[in-house]
């Protein structure tokens, strides 16, 4: 037995039961937060993620957030050249979607530590135009910084497949924490993201999509890979767009935010199920087995 893979599979399964821990979700109702400078890199305290939603209805993380090759992502761009319509949408539902997470601390649990909030495109581009903009600046500083207040609607509230989240700047500045000692805790007491989330190797990965793709072979995936929890949205009625809880990104009618949904071509009625399935399999197999 390899006594160094079993104690890093020992290490994930620790990791996983602590990264709820690890990651702030702000509830309904309105929360004020205050972005710490990210000990791993100080430069910019953003981490982009990419994330394959709903593969055996788990969610894998893209080794393109680190720049390195995705087999998913290439067997979605090897059905979007097809020139078939149907291989094109299902390509296009393949690639993996932007989550960027930030440290923060939440003002009145500050005794929690500092923990990861994730965010889409919306929530990502409205904070980084209040940075952008002179009058606030550096709005992570922990000396002159400021802090953000979230107000989070219910999806119920909303009529939304989402939470809405918006966010406001606070225009006073304020230290990270008035305490120096708690301030050099917050700044150095933090858990780098790849703790949280593992990446498959390329190898691995290529067998989860294979094995999703032929649901009967012989390979599993429960036991080597980290998961994250996926979004599950209700039923709605279908919106054009809406501002969500992951950015407020725009949903494409009859496709869920942030995931993979599973009306892919090759789960359609027959015979069209049959033909795309057999168009899939053999795209797989022109990639990766010639």
């Amino acid at each position: 037995m390899d006594i160094k893979l079993a104690l890093s599979r020992f290490n994930s399964l620790q990791n996983n039961t602590k990264k709820s821990d690890s990651i702030w979700k702000p509830a309904p109702g309105k929360s004020q937060i205050r972005i710490v400078p990210y000990k791993f890199n100080k430069d910019l305290p953003f981490i982009e993620l990419y994330f394959h939603y709903n593969i055996n209805n788990k969610t894998y993380l893209s080794p393109m957030s680190f720049g390195r090759p995705d087999p998913i992502v290439e067997f979605a761009e090897k059905l979007k050249r097809t020139g078939d319509t149907d291989d094109w949408k299902a390509g296009k539902k393949m690639e993996p979607k932007l989550r960027t997470f930030v440290p923060v601390i939440v003002r009145g649990k500050e005794n929690e530590g500092v923990k990861f909030w994730g965010f889409g495109k919306t929530v990502y581009q409205d904070i980084l135009g209040y940075i952008a903009d002179p009058d606030y600046g550096d709005i992570t500083d922990p000396i002159t910084g400021r802090d953000i207040v979230l107000d989070v609607t219910s999806a119920e509230e909303s009529n939304a497949a989402y939470p809405t989240t918006a966010i406001r700047i606070k225009p006073t500045q304020t230290k990270l924490s008035d305490d120096a000692a708690t301030m050099q805790s917050f700044l150095e007491n933090q858990k780098n993201i790849t703790e949280l989330y593992s990446e498959l190797s390329y190898a691995e990965l290529k067998a989860v999509l294979e094995n999703w793709l032929n649901p009967g072979s012989a390979v599993t995936d429960d036991e080597i890979v980290e998961e994250l929890e996926a979004p599950k949205p209700k039923a709605q009625p279908k919106q054009s767009q809406v501002s969500v809880d992951m950015g407020g990104a725009q949903e494409i009618p009859g496709v869920g935010i942030g995931s993979l949904p599973n009306d892919l071509p090759w789960e359609d009625e027959a015979p069209k199920a049959s033909k795309a399935k057999d168009d899939v399999a053999s795209a797989f197999d022109d990639l990766f087995n010639n």
